[in-house]
């Protein structure tokens, strides 16, 4: 472990957003859901909940991107400092692999396995998904067998917090 590095379970808290709604399009298609049945041990809802991070959850989910290969251009300059001093080596990533259908290109992404949790409630298996390509900075997708907004009775709004396995 590089000297002053940071080691610590991976734990993100943030705000349920509405997305853009085209998450459905691409978690729909059975190359990526023959994937997620490995992560999740079923297949995964057509949709993502998306969860708006801020300070030091913004810095973790920049070590994440980074570890997945996932370049964050536009954020600050001391955020990418920060995140480069997370030791991410206890925390375990999945591939997604991409894929080509018809002339279009579906690309990959990379899977964390974890917990969601809102409040006192029992928490729900899921898994972090950061895709290759995503015009996400600070938003955090979130994939899992359930409809987490019906699961965990949650709206935009609310706070959740992710645990990393």
């Amino acid at each position: 472990m590089r000297e002053g590095r940071t080691r610590s379970d991976m734990r993100l808290t943030g705000m349920v957003s509405s997305g853009l709604g085209r998450a459905h399009i691409f978690m729909a298609q059975d190359h990526y859901q023959e994937q997620f049945k490995l992560i999740l041990g079923d297949v995964a809802w057509p949709g993502t909940l998306n969860v708006q991070v801020s300070g030091e959850d913004l810095v973790s989910y920049v070590a994440l991107r980074s570890y997945s290969g996932v370049d964050t251009l536009d954020i600050d300059e001391k955020i990418k400092i920060k995140a480069a001093d997370i030791d991410l080596s206890n925390i375990e990533s999945q591939r997604i692999r991409g894929f080509l259908r018809e002339g279009r290109s579906f690309g990959g992404a990379t899977a964390f396995d974890g917990t969601i949790q809102a409040g006192e409630q029992p928490s729900i298996p899921c898994a972090i998904l950061i895709p290759d390509l995503t015009r996400h900075v600070d938003v955090v997708e979130v994939i899992a067998t359930d409809f987490l907004r019906d699961a965990m009775d949650i709206s935009d709004g609310d706070v959740v917090s992710l645990n990393l396995h």
